[in-house]
């Protein structure tokens, strides 16, 4: 599957995912490896914390909001990395058995000098089961132009 070029990227398109349900092995793994917060590694201790339970770093909730974008296939084969995260925001606390998805909105283009690519600004807003949305950020993503401006 190939992905959408900088060219097909209009300001306002917007990009659903599909979902993914976290566990709390998933969620106490990433978290021993990259978080390891009482509240994320420990169920116990968790359960007296300021969250009244286990819940997912933020860290890999933004992960994982990426991931979903992947898995939608927009970036394959025309992503060339990206250059920053914009007003990250965490809202509401992701916990064990929580199903994510993630509602994406071209926010704006910009073409690169260079002429082969572009800047795509994208709206993310991860959201839970019941809709409540519980991160939202801007990521700026450099995709391959399909063709070179000269």
């Amino acid at each position: 599957m190939s992905g959408r070029y900088f060219e097909d990227f209009r300001v306002g398109d917007v990009v659903e995912t599909e979902g993914m349900t976290l566990t709390d092995s998933q969620i106490m793994d990433f978290a021993q490896r990259f978080d390891p917060q009482p509240f994320h590694v420990d169920a116990v201790a968790a359960a007296d914390g300021p969250f009244q339970g286990l819940i997912a770093s933020g860290f890999h909730t933004l992960s994982l909001t990426f991931r979903l974008l992947r898995d939608t296939g927009i970036i394959t084969g025309t992503s060339l990395g990206g250059s920053g995260v914009d007003e990250l925001r965490w809202l509401l606390p992701v916990r064990p058995g929580d199903t994510l998805r993630v509602r994406i909105e071209v926010a704006e283009t910009r073409p690169s000098r260079r002429g082969d690519r572009g800047t795509v600004k994208l709206a993310y807003a991860t959201l839970n089961q019941r809709g409540e949305t519980v991160m939202t950020c801007f990521m700026h993503h450099i995709i391959a132009a399909r063709t070179v401006a000269v």
